[in-house]
């Protein structure tokens, strides 16, 4: 049987307010080293990460995120070694730049401000620098609606300002903290295969694909083709089985259904009960599944 989880209503965007009701295995609790990312991405583990990291052992190799996005759980774990990957270069530049000189991308953030046309200003600008390039994509994924990511066909960044003027626009202490743990990863933009393709015995591979949660059972394979084709979701399997075997131990985030839970025969299952985090308003966010798969030396498969 799949292991079910189940997780309290969260409390704004804090990590701190959350906490893990039932430990699902014998992997370690999350260091008091975990940190929140400087990002709020599309599909992000923000609330999530002390759960997942319960799963994963105290001591491993390295760790790779070949999906990172805004690499919640490599901030919660802190691994010694880390590759992350992605294939937005905007994001990937963005961390590459404040791992080498964070003090520029402070600057930069610095001298915006929290207001409606400053917030326009900014997400009509096109900076020249790659910290004035950070800086912006920083800025605006705070301050946006919701605090989400989107960019429109165009490849430009769409998000309305979210009118929170509370917030501030810099926060140089966690900016320089997350530097430091970044600059111990390689960082890298590409594909999810070639970014695992150096992954040996004993390292950790947190897989954690774009998907939706918002589907019916009958249109699940077209709503998601959008984010993430479904021969992609074949290949992914393909290679979680694949590094599984080469002994790595293998963790899948994705969505709840069967087609899914298909792909991974050799996998133990792990439902998540969850609120939503993306909507307008606390109290539209509504309860949602997906599923957490994991296989490695030690694991034993689900029924």
């Amino acid at each position: 049987m799949a292991g079910v989880l189940r997780l309290p209503v969260e409390s704004g965007d804090s990590i701190a307010a959350w906490r893990p009701l039932i430990p699902l295995n014998r992997g370690t609790p999350v260091a008091s080293t975990s940190m929140a990312p400087i990002l709020k991405w599309p599909g992000g583990k923000r609330a999530l990460a002390q759960t997942i990291a319960r799963f994963v052992p105290g001591k491993y190799g390295t760790y790779y995120e070949p999906f990172c996005g805004g690499a919640a759980l490599f901030l919660a774990l802190d691994p010694p070694r880390a590759v992350l990957g992605d294939t937005n270069a905007e994001l990937i530049e963005c961390y590459q730049t404040l791992a080498k000189d964070p003090d520029a991308v402070i600057s930069e953030l610095a001298m915006m401000r929290n207001d409606a046309r400053s917030y326009f200003s900014v997400r009509a600008s096109r900076p020249a620098s790659p910290a004035g390039r950070a800086a912006r994509l920083i800025y605006l994924c705070r301050l946006s609606f919701n605090g989400i990511y989107r960019v429109n066909k165009a490849g430009e960044f769409n998000v309305p300002y979210g009118r929170r003027d509370h917030r501030s626009v810099c926060e140089p202490e966690h900016l320089r903290a997350v530097a430091l743990r970044l600059a111990r990863a390689d960082l890298q933009c590409g594909d999810f295969q070639t970014t695992v393709e150096t992954v040996q015995a004993g390292d950790v591979v947190y897989f954690d694909p774009p998907y939706t949660l918002a589907h019916g059972s009958n249109g699940f394979i077209k709503y998601n083709s959008q984010l993430f084709a479904w021969s992609d979701q074949e290949r992914l399997a393909r290679v979680a089985a694949d590094l599984a075997d080469r002994g790595a131990m293998v963790l899948v985030s994705n969505a709840d259904h069967r087609d899914v839970r298909a792909l991974y025969p050799g996998f133990v299952c792990h439902v998540i009960h969850r609120h939503s985090v993306i909507a307008a308003t606390t109290a539209a966010r509504r309860l949602v599944t997906e599923v957490l798969m994991i296989a490695g030396e030690g694991i034993s498969k689900c029924g």
